[in-house]
């Protein structure tokens, strides 16, 4: 005889842990004599976590977790199961909640969801426990192809996750117990609870932008120039360390998803989905780049300025870099250095007080994000305050891969990590940055990389960019002579030099896989340096 699965963990998650709850407080009231025996649940898991965990990683339970995103918020019915991948754009403190609370002679709990199906008595025994809240947006210039790893389920053929309208819609249709053909050619069952092939995912698109509602503030300060930052969850994370998750930490979480649309009010002040979490499960991506601050030189930070460009070339050349771009990091934005766009683009985050809410900006990038500024664009006229205010923060961010946060009452900065590349005709006076290269393209080479040569080279970046540096002192004592030397001979030669040279040493180290700089290294480093000179004269 086949036994089906215990539980239903994509369409009745909450089902899961209130009986696992419910079976632990027995037992442990047991063991206690029943004196209190939930108290030592506060902030640990009674095994919940490892029913969820079997389930989504040992069984491969995660490919019939759909992923939520603004393309398919009405689709998707209210406490079930999903999967969100957002950055961390605000981070809103912790929260007290009723845990767990008595019900006559069983114990019961609210861990995961806003709402509980039981009347709570009053008064009752009850436990407040704690749970931490972030404001997560879709990732900013986050490029299609790592949406392609692991796209969920077709969402049209999972009947017991969807909305009640969906389900009566599909029955008038007369599809509902049908087998129904996806994009890749092949069939699947309607049912989510059956087990589908891997050839049976459903290859979604990138996801759409959903508008905001009427009378919903949106995070982004209504800026056209931050696109897709409407759509927003609310996050709760449980049994988490406090430092585990920062702002603009990129990751994909796995829990219930407990908005319901019938019960938001249409003027209220929160455009976030009520999202409660079982657990973060992915690590951020990329690793970070950046290696250490000494003083005011910061070590790592090696921004590009390629010259020779005007706005023919930059939209042939231009165009094909950012392509490439795109292909083969996680993240990119390219933007226009116009006149109009320094006036009139929000770059600062900012904190509005009277909402308490961290209204975003364009530099409030995730870690690894790859910005190229077009400077051929950018025509004669007059900057506003704004435009100035921009400009300065543009020039702090190359310098010192700083952002200025502004919370009204003082202004705090923050480390981020980007690559910059800036397209210019002349060297940059806006943009500042370490080492300007004239480009001297004759052709356009076609690229016609294999989806296998694209990912090679994918893991190719994410792996150098991730390995620690450790250098010998014995290397590094002979390239500070030969810096110290190069001074006394070049008295235009500065901290910032110095530091450009190093960090150029330990990227070539990097793109051979080498964790420290050998001499080999260093004199690749001064021959391209040499090279580069030479261009420039």
């Amino acid at each position: 005889m086949m036994v089906g699965p215990q539980y239903d963990l994509v369409g009745n998650p909450l089902g899961a842990v209130r009986t696992t709850f419910e079976k632990a407080a027995a037992a442990a009231a047991v063991e206690s004599g029943g004196r209190d025996p939930v108290a030592a649940f506060r902030s640990k898991d009674w095994g919940a976590s490892e029913v969820f965990r079997s389930f989504l990683f040992d069984q491969g339970g995660i490919d019939r977790v759909p992923v939520l995103d603004a393309s398919n918020l009405g689709l998707i019915k209210p406490n079930t199961l999903v999967r969100f991948r957002g950055m961390v754009q605000d981070m809103l403190g912790n929260e007290f909640y009723a845990g767990a609370f008595k019900d006559g002679s069983t114990w019961r709990t609210n861990k995961f969801t806003d709402f509980s199906p039981f009347t709570m008595p009053h008064p009752c025994d009850s436990h407040l426990w704690e749970r931490h809240l972030f404001h997560c947006v879709p990732v900013p210039g986050q490029n299609s192809w790592t949406l392609e790893s692991s796209p969920g389920p077709d969402l049209r053929q999972m009947s017991n996750c969807l909305s009640p309208e969906q389900r009566e819609k599909r029955k008038r249709d007369g599809d509902d117990d049908a087998m129904d053909v996806s994009e890749n050619g092949h069939g699947e069952s309607s049912s989510c609870s059956k087990k589908p092939k891997e050839d049976d995912v459903q290859i979604s698109s990138g996801p759409a932008v959903m508008p905001a509602s009427e009378g919903v503030p949106e995070m982004n300060g209504n800026d056209h120039h931050i696109p897709g930052s409407s759509f927003s969850c609310l996050v709760k994370i449980y049994d988490m360390p406090d430092s585990q998750v920062k702002l603009n930490d990129v990751a994909e979480f796995i829990g219930v998803y407990t908005f319901d649309p019938e019960l938001a009010a249409p003027n209220d002040n929160s455009d976030d989905i009520m999202f409660d979490l079982i657990e973060d499960v992915t690590a951020q991506l990329p690793p970070s780049k950046l290696r250490t601050r000494v003083d005011v030189v910061t070590v790592g930070r090696l921004s590009l300025n390629f010259t020779g460009f005007n706005r023919e070339s930059a939209s042939i050349f231009g165009n094909h870099l950012n392509t490439l771009i795109q292909r083969l990091v996680p993240y990119s934005q390219a933007i226009p250095l116009s006149i109009e766009y320094l006036n009139t683009a929000t770059l600062q985050p900012r904190k509005d007080n009277k909402t308490g809410r961290l209204v975003t900006g364009v530099l409030q990038q995730p870690q690894g994000t790859h910005l190229t500024f077009d400077e051929t664009v950018l025509q004669s006229g007059s900057l506003t305050s704004k435009g100035v205010e921009n400009s300065v923060l543009l020039k702090n961010l190359m310098e010192s891969l700083m952002v200025e946060y502004d919370f009204e009452y003082y202004k705090m900065e923050m480390a981020t990590d980007v690559q910059m590349l800036t397209l210019s005709e002349g060297k940059s006076n806006i943009l500042p940055s370490d080492l300007v290269v004239p480009f001297r393209p004759s052709t356009v080479p076609a690229v016609t990389a294999s989806p296998e040569e694209l990912e090679s080279w994918r893991w190719y970046l994410a792996t150098v960019r991730s390995l620690p540096q450790s250098n010998e002192p014995e290397i590094l004592q002979t390239i500070q002579d030969e810096m110290v030397s190069a001074m006394r001979e070049d008295r235009s030669l500065g901290c910032s030099e110095l530091s450009r040279w190093l960090t150029m040493a330990q990227i070539t180290a990097s793109s051979f896989g080498e964790k420290s700089i050998s001499m080999e290294h260093w004199q690749m480093v001064k021959e391209l340096e040499r090279l580069r000179k030479q261009r420039m004269q």
